[in-house]
């Protein structure tokens, strides 16, 4: 492919050029585009691109929402040496469980029990 010498060619012969060029890359893209639309179909399991885009929820399309609240989840466990350590059961087990249960322990021995919880449920 010989170069051009683009700075002495006429300007009406560059204004083809450039119109030429512009047609190939159009076409181009158009198939890149339909290639990569049919990639998307096949990994989207026949769907549409299209539905694809409609299936996001809104909290993956607006990530500012606040939380939603909880209800308060009351102690189910307590720490027998230090009675004001306790543990809902939920998450991850507090240090002072973890070494009760390494040492011999069963969880049921640091069970608060029902009628307790209910005098601590109403103070709250």
């Amino acid at each position: 492919m010989e170069k051009l010498d683009l700075e002495g060619m006429p300007l009406d012969d560059l204004w083809a050029l450039h119109e030429q060029i512009s047609s190939v890359l159009s076409t181009r893209i158009m198939a890149e585009k339909q290639h990569l639309e049919n990639r998307l179909v096949q990994l989207t399991r026949g769907k549409a691109p299209k539905s694809v885009v409609l299936e996001l929820k809104p909290q993956d399309l607006d990530r500012e929402r606040p939380r939603r609240k909880y209800p308060r989840v009351f102690p189910k466990y307590q720490n027998p040496s230090v009675p004001s350590e306790t543990w809902s059961g939920r998450g991850k087990q507090p240090k002072w469980l973890v070494s009760a249960l390494k040492a011999g322990g069963k969880i049921e021995d640091f069970r608060i029990p029902d009628t307790v919880r209910d005098k601590i449920g109403a103070r709250r």
